[in-house]
């Protein structure tokens, strides 16, 4: 697991096995994206796929031209593609059943046009001076005028649904978020037996996510805001009403609340992620956590890290 970015300006998790690599979320723009991945060591051209939690924009917002440049698929639920079109395009101009039509559209002409030039998919090395040499702006791709949603190939799944990505089997599974139809996942590497849990942005955690994240080796879980910094912080009241709602993030005590009730405490490592940069302290966080950690004599073997939003995380290998 290399989480190249987390927080409310943007997340991208990247989660590899044998010769599987996908993308978990595309919150930063195209651009960036490829720096923290050649920061990371991390090669696009690797990527497999790329999967959607939500349709939040710091979860999106490179995940088109990203997608595009790599020629790769996207997988979502289908009520956060059709929430994700109707974000990038504006209802008028176009609904959702008018993309849709003029995509079936546009495969059809594609297929009876059979002197049509072939898609050319362009790979970038994730090389040291990669980041410096992008032959092309990404964030200034010319067809994002014509079809800001337009993409290589979409999957669907469906939470509680398993599907198996390469050497990666993945288990999405049902958050409570104020989106169209969040999901966290829990990948399974086939041939190490290892699993990986992503649950960040749910404002709690429900009896299905507590089942989800047992037996996990590696867990990314959402550690958002310290109550009292965020009653106290410049936020709207509506603003805080929504993070502190059933919908909306999980806190330091709540994740803490997790790892001292629920958890089972088989993970090798805990990654505390999607800080608040203005109502969290990644020390914070990290006593919380901590404490929750000690008061349970069987966990004292578990590692703690925390996930930043300026630079990628260093890689977790099992």
């Amino acid at each position: 697991m290399t989480i190249l970015a987390s927080g409310s300006k943007g997340n991208a998790t990247i989660v590899a096995a044998g010769n599987t690599s996908v993308l978990i979320d595309a919150g930063l723009s195209c651009r960036e994206l490829l720096k923290r991945m050649a920061l990371a060591g991390e090669d696009p051209a690797s990527l497999d796929a790329i999967l959607i939690t939500h349709e939040h924009v710091d979860h999106v917002s490179g995940l088109a031209v990203l997608a595009r440049r790599l020629g790769i698929p996207v997988y979502f639920t289908e009520q956060t593609h059709r929430a994700w079109v109707r974000m990038l395009t504006p209802k008028t101009t176009m609904s959702y059943t008018k993309w849709l039509e003029m995509k079936q559209r546009e495969k059809a002409e594609a297929e009876a046009a059979s002197h049509a030039p072939a898609h050319t998919v362009i790979a970038v090395e994730a090389e040291p001076d990669a980041t410096a040499q992008l032959p092309i702006d990404p964030d200034d791709d010319t067809p994002v005028k014509k079809d800001p949603a337009a993409l290589p190939v979409v999957e669907y799944f469906r939470p509680g649904h398993a599907f198996a990505i390469g050497d990666l089997d993945v288990n999405p599974f049902t958050i409570p978020h104020d989106a169209a139809d969040p999901c966290g996942f829990v990948f399974h590497a086939r041939s190490e037996s290892l699993r990986m849990a992503v649950a960040t942005d749910l404002g709690y955690i429900p009896p299905n996510v507590k089942l989800a994240l047992k037996n996990v080796d590696v867990l990314l879980l959402e550690s958002n805001h310290d109550l009292e910094m965020l009653k106290d912080g410049p936020y709207p009241w509506s603003v805080k009403q929504r993070v502190l709602s059933r919908v909306g993030h999980l806190s330091n005590a709540a994740a803490a609340e997790f790892l001292t009730q629920d958890y089972d405490g088989g993970a090798h490592t805990i990654v505390l992620g999607h800080l608040s940069e203005h109502n969290n302290l990644p020390e914070l966080a990290l006593l919380a956590a901590e404490q929750a950690i000690g008061n349970r004599m069987s966990l004292l073997g578990n590692r703690i890290l925390l996930a930043g939003q300026a630079e990628p995380t260093p890689s977790i290998c099992l």
